[in-house]
């Protein structure tokens, strides 16, 4: 007999729309949370990882000899391109995690919060994508408090670096309002 094939859903949205909010809600009823961020940042600081960056960038990114987060994510959202080179290295790890993390899992259905599921083409990996929506000025003033040594440049860099929230929302399967 062949174990139950799960459910994979995505649950995305823009920069500061209320994904992890939302996200606590699935939880509640009992659905397990990948936070592919998270687990981004984690990869981040593996050897395999840095040992990638160091050798296609050099010390680009490094001070000290140690990874400089801030220095990646100048490079990344200076250009698209920028991105694409990082993203390449970083998204097939993050996806391996998300599959060894869902057979560890006890539940049929599984979700993974990503900002960046449309932007990645990982959508056809999920059986269900939700996006979660918010008005602009809100997601504005959630950026700020969560991250208030941001400028309001960065931000929007952050923000044009995604597909606009109504493109998401035109490809999901369900759109919750955060």
């Amino acid at each position: 007999m062949h174990p139950q094939k799960k459910i994979k859903i995505a649950l995305t949205g823009g920069i500061g729309t209320g994904k992890t909010y939302v996200s606590k809600h699935f939880l509640d009823i009992g659905i397990p949370i990948f936070y592919a961020d998270q687990e981004a940042k984690k990869l981040y600081s593996s050897k395999i990882v840095m040992d990638l960056l160091e050798d296609k960038y050099g010390e680009l990114f490094f001070t000290n000899n140690k990874l400089d987060l801030s220095k990646v994510a100048d490079y990344v959202f200076t250009k698209p391109e920028n991105r694409k080179e990082i993203e390449a290295i970083i998204h097939p790890l993050v996806m391996n995690k998300f599959e060894e993390w869902t057979n560890l899992q006890n539940s049929n259905i599984v979700m993974m919060e990503s900002a960046i599921i449309f932007e990645a083409g990982l959508e056809k990996l999920f059986n269900k994508v939700i996006v979660v929506d918010a008005p602009f000025d809100v997601r504005i003033k959630r950026i700020k408090d969560r991250d208030p040594h941001l400028s309001e440049a960065e931000i929007m860099q952050r923000i044009d670096t995604q597909l606009p929230q109504e493109e998401k929302c035109k490809y999901a399967d369900l759109v919750i309002n955060g």
